[in-house]
């Protein structure tokens, strides 16, 4: 059987995916086991892993061989390396595949996350980001995949405050066509929850090229980046297979508010000016 050849740019559930069709049944069973829980292997020797997926050893051996990888132990850096920015798979065990999760579980790591995501932004860099958003020329708001529904509800619960926001880019529209505009003194929201999208680390140079200030909303699996002018990272641990956004919303809610303080008379009147109209439109 030929084995996957070596692509060292591709994710670890890639070469598995890729490997499948030409397994044999055992290793099949081994590979499908792993697509659905990849951090098993990350976290268990072969051993371990040959018993959670009731195959043998030397299953395990042939299949890491297939998949290019010379050792266990190169299959198993590449999965816990992937498991710190990858797919939510691999923070899923087979454990949870078979246990339903308490509504407490799910309460208490809602709490365990917004303690842990707030202590880690202060009060002075919240001010300051709201500061620039309400001083700001044009405030732009972007968002790819998981990240879009978030950066769609800050430019929504904004727009109340706020009259020069876009979420970008819409539909049918690419990047460029708004970053050609992009001014010093605007401010760029970026929320950029794992997985990043690949052009995430080419957004962050061109707004830093254009001097724009920056708030970059991650995941607390993204590195630290100093190109951003705040970085939150917003923790996400669940109980279960799916990534807990709690104090995401949390963090856009605190930020949401604080520009509306800001906002003061302004605000209040602009508010008052929106209802009044959605009323003679009769659009609610």
């Amino acid at each position: 059987m030929a084995e996957f050849p070596v692509t060292k740019d591709r994710s670890f559930l890639y070469r598995v995916r890729q490997a499948l069709p030409d397994l044999r049944p055992a290793e099949k069973r081994l590979g499908e086991f792993v697509c659905d829980f990849p951090g098993e292997l990350a976290s268990y020797s072969a051993q371990e892993l040959a018993a959670l997926a009731h195959v043998s050893k030397a299953t395990v051996t042939r299949f890491i061989q297939h998949l290019g990888y010379e050792t266990y132990e190169e299959a198993r850096r590449h999965a816990r390396a992937e498991k710190q920015t990858g797919s939510r798979l691999f923070l899923a065990t087979a454990t949870d595949a078979s246990t339903a999760q308490s509504m407490q579980a799910h309460v208490a790591q809602s709490m365990a996350n917004l303690e842990a995501t707030f202590l880690s932004i202060s009060d002075g860099q919240i001010t300051a980001v709201t500061d620039a958003i309400m001083a700001a020329r044009k405030v732009w708001v972007i968002g790819f995949r998981s990240s879009h529904p978030f950066a769609s509800y800050l430019q929504w619960q904004l727009t109340q405050v706020i009259e020069d926001i876009v979420a970008v880019p819409a539909a049918g529209q690419t990047l460029g066509e708004h970053f050609v505009s992009l001014r010093e003194d605007d401010v760029v929201v970026f929320f950029a929850l794992r997985r990043r999208t690949a052009q995430a680390d080419a957004i962050l140079t061109q707004v830093r090229k254009s001097k724009a200030k920056l708030l970059y909303v991650t995941d607390e699996g993204a590195p630290f980046d100093t190109r951003a002018t705040w970085h939150m990272q917003c923790q996400t641990f669940a109980p279960g297979p799916l990534f807990n956004h709690t104090a995401l919303m949390a963090l856009c809610h605190l930020l949401i508010t604080r520009c509306l303080e800001k906002a003061g008379t302004e605000g209040r009147k602009r508010l008052r000016n929106i209802e009044a109209l959605n009323e003679s439109l009769e659009e609610l």
